[in-house]
């Protein structure tokens, strides 16, 4: 399909959203995503006239609450083609990734990306990992080649993102699986930018784990997904109620995956509105949304390379996520003079610190889009920056 027929062709959902003001143009959605009115709606419907606490009352509301939140967990799981015991709700991809660096019973050497998100690094330095890096290509993918002679038999973990959020990166996983597996290490992939604009079946792409925030798929803050077949090899993280079989003074025991990782009253609210996400993405269809941002990528991608000031970074083919520098103009100032023509960007680092490093550079200018992004904010956002060359020109 070419770029003007997926652009045509894509359904106009911008009034689903009601934080997309007239003559907004946000594309910084690979920090978060607007939120559809269904999710909202949801989240509503769970705070007021359906709320009560899960799993504790037998009263006739807590049922049915408990009830929801638990279909929540079964749809998200079917989501990206998992059971719904593989399914341990979190705060976010932040706590997904430090549940297993502290949790794992075999802390070791983990083999991370030159490209990874602070979250898919500090963890693991916390926990006590000794952490190898795996270079990049030339055009800004991990190089599984590369990873493939340093990966030995003392590696227990490797662990990279699925999409970069700063390059768009996509990751073959299903290659990257059999590199780990081939040396005894598990594989552990961050989908923060995935979920939201790719299909995913976990189980087609042999990874032991796979971490996402709920914020980014359209759904609540608050709340993500750690998935794995090997829950119940880890230990519990934290402790308190829910999470127990049987409490006494001299010994407790736990209750089984994933109930052991979710102490404390869950995030119900969160995890009805993340499913209801999940509903509205499915109801576009995630083949679509891909088609759909890759046309939009293409579309800016080719309107900056005509800008002799500007520099590209990452492969063409980048998942709904565009980064940028300008000469002689910082990313902030970028940011800066688009936002008072109604265009909303992401400048900085980007929480990926190490990535701009070997970029050169001290930040970058980031676009990113969602399923409400259109040829309107790609223009605007060429116009604006047309603006910024003739204020540093």
């Amino acid at each position: 399909m070419s770029t003007t027929t997926a652009l045509r062709t894509f359904p106009d959902v911008r009034a689903d959203f009601p934080g997309l003001t007239p003559g907004w143009h946000y594309l910084d959605t690979a920090a978060t995503a607007q939120k559809p009115q269904a999710v909202i709606d949801a989240t509503v419907a769970a705070m007021g006239r359906d709320y009560a606490t899960v799993h504790r009352g037998v009263y006739a509301r807590s049922a049915d609450m408990t009830l929801a939140y638990e279909a929540a967990r079964r749809r998200i799981a079917a989501f990206i083609g998992a059971r719904e015991n593989e399914i341990a709700f979190v705060r976010g991809a932040t706590e997904a990734i430090n549940l297993v660096a502290y949790s794992h019973p075999k802390k070791g050497r983990v083999l991370l990306s030159t490209l990874e998100h602070h979250s898919n690094i500090v963890p693991w330095q916390l926990a006590g990992w000794q952490v190898d890096v795996c270079p990049l290509t030339e055009d800004g993918r991990i190089d599984l080649d590369a990873a493939e002679k340093l990966l030995t038999p003392e590696h227990t973990m490797v662990a990279f993102a699925h999409v970069s959020n700063v390059l768009g990166s996509p990751l073959d996983v299903a290659r990257a699986a059999d590199l780990a597996h081939r040396v005894g290490a598990e594989l552990l992939i961050d989908g923060c930018q995935a979920v939201p604009r790719l299909p995913v079946d976990v189980a087609a792409l042999g990874c032991d784990y796979y971490v996402f925030s709920g914020h980014k798929l359209y759904g609540p803050t608050g709340v993500g997904v750690l998935w794995s077949d090997k829950l119940d090899a880890l230990p519990p993280w934290q402790g308190g109620g829910s999470m127990i079989d049987r409490v006494t003074f001299a010994k407790t025991t736990y209750a089984p995956a994933p109930t052991r990782f979710e102490a404390g009253t869950p995030a119900i609210i969160e995890a009805i509105g993340l499913a209801a996400a999940v509903d509205y993405v499915e109801t576009i269809g995630i083949d679509a949304i891909h088609a759909h941002e890759c046309a939009l990528v293409g579309s800016l991608r080719e309107a900056l390379a005509r800008k002799n000031s500007i520099t590209l970074f990452g492969p063409e083919n980048s998942a709904g996520i565009v980064s940028f520098a300008m000469a002689g103009v910082h990313p902030h100032d970028i940011g800066t003079i688009l936002d008072e023509s109604g265009v909303a960007i992401r400048a900085g680092h980007h929480c990926a610190q190490p990535l701009m490093e070997h970029l050169g550079v001290a930040a970058t200018a980031r676009a990113s889009f969602g399923v409400y992004s259109n040829d309107d904010d790609v223009a605007a956002l060429i116009d604006g920056l047309a603006r910024v060359e003739r204020i540093f020109g």
